[in-house]
């Protein structure tokens, strides 16, 4: 019979068909990981007979639980061996951890972590000292930051020696660095008109006693007085002419800030009664310039330097003034007095303000070359 197929198949020019072989059969997988070593928690062992490749990493089961929160990747494989240098000693899971898991929960991770022997931290205590610490640089801020608001002792380095250079610096500084031969106002004139002063005049340095009406000296004497200097200048054309000074008081930080507040809120530079005295130096465009010549004036108390800052105007020819008025109201727009009108308002805010720039720089000239 089979020849019989055989040569029927030949006739029709195909090849037999070969025998049938019974299908292999690969190994059957197991369906469940086999019971779990107690030896080992968080893996499974290997199949009977497996030896496994040193150099391939062998999956485990993947953890049925999730992981928690912030801890490293753990995909449930097993570690590869590591390299011999450096050995990295693997911390063993607490105890407690969930079985099965293969995550200790107070290691941050199948690998390990936080701090040290592979434990992290707690967090409350975590949180406590970053609070612990916060705490005491604020306590450290505030204690600084107490020291510089209160009194002389605690004032800044910076603020200290200015105020004991300024002190000193009365007698160093030279005459044309504090009170220079010309002073330029731009825009400093009535209607945004440049000035131009001339330094006519400056006298010797002295006491306080004669700079001042004593109204005005009382109201100064809580800050005292080191040392008086004083110039005059005149404008360009010669018709007006300013008294400006420099107090250098005894004061500290404090008392000069108590004695500014004192003037701005009670308008004590406002005040006709308080108008600084003029200095009418002999064979000088101000010879005639006396009490009764005050026009406009300007006091400037600082607090970061122990000086006291003013001027005093009138006109050139010794008239007499009869309606006074301070710089600040004389320069307002739409003020109609002989002061605003003739620009000796304008004259005792630019020469004060100038003067107060160029003290500025003179003491930080003469800090830097003492220092």
């Amino acid at each position: 019979m089979s020849t019989n197929a055989e040569q029927a198949h030949s006739s029709r020019g195909t090849p037999p068909p070969r025998p049938a072989h019974p299908p292999r059969t690969a190994p059957e997988r197991p369906s469940a990981p086999p019971p779990r070593p107690t030896n080992a928690p968080g893996f499974t062992s290997d199949p009977p007979g497996f030896t496994p490749d040193p150099e391939t990493p062998v999956l485990g089961v993947r953890a049925k639980v999730p992981l928690p929160t912030g801890t490293a990747g753990a995909s449930g494989t097993r570690v590869p061996p590591q390299p011999p240098a450096p050995p990295r000693p693997s911390a063993p899971p607490r105890t407690g951890a969930p079985p099965g898991t293969g995550v200790s929960r107070g290691t941050g991770g199948l690998f390990g972590g936080g701090g040290p022997g592979g434990r992290r931290r707690p967090r409350s205590r975590t949180v406590a000292a970053a609070a612990s610490l916060v705490l005491g640089l604020g306590l450290l801020g505030g204690a600084a930051a107490g020291s510089w608001l209160g009194d002389d002792p605690g004032a800044p380095p910076s603020t200290a020696d200015t105020y004991a250079h300024a002190r000193s610096a009365w007698h160093s500084i030279p005459v044309d660095d504090l009170f220079p031969h010309t002073l330029r106002g731009k825009g400093e004139g009535p209607g945004g008109a440049d000035r131009l002063w001339t330094r006519i005049a400056v006298a010797p340095d002295s006491s306080c006693g004669g700079g001042f009406d004593p109204l005005l000296a009382k109201a100064l004497a809580p800050v005292g007085c080191e040392r008086l200097v004083r110039a005059t200048y005149t404008d360009a054309t010669s018709t007006s002419v300013t008294t400006v000074g420099v107090l250098i008081t005894t004061s500290g930080p404090t008392g000069m800030r108590a004695l500014r507040q004192r003037f701005v809120t009670e308008k004590l530079d406002e005040r006709t009664d308080l108008m600084p005295r003029t200095y009418a130096a002999k064979g000088t465009a101000a010879a005639g310039f006396g009490d009764e010549q005050r026009a406009s004036w300007r006091i400037r108390i600082l607090t970061d330097a122990p000086a006291v800052i003013y001027t005093v105007t009138g006109f050139a020819d010794g008239r007499k003034v009869t309606d006074p008025q301070s710089a600040g109201e004389a320069t307002q727009r739409g003020a109609t007095s002989a002061p605003a009108q003739s620009g000796l308002g304008n004259d005792a805010r630019g020469i004060a303000d100038a003067t107060e720039s160029g003290f500025r720089r003179a003491l930080a000239a003469f800090t830097e070359s003492t220092s």
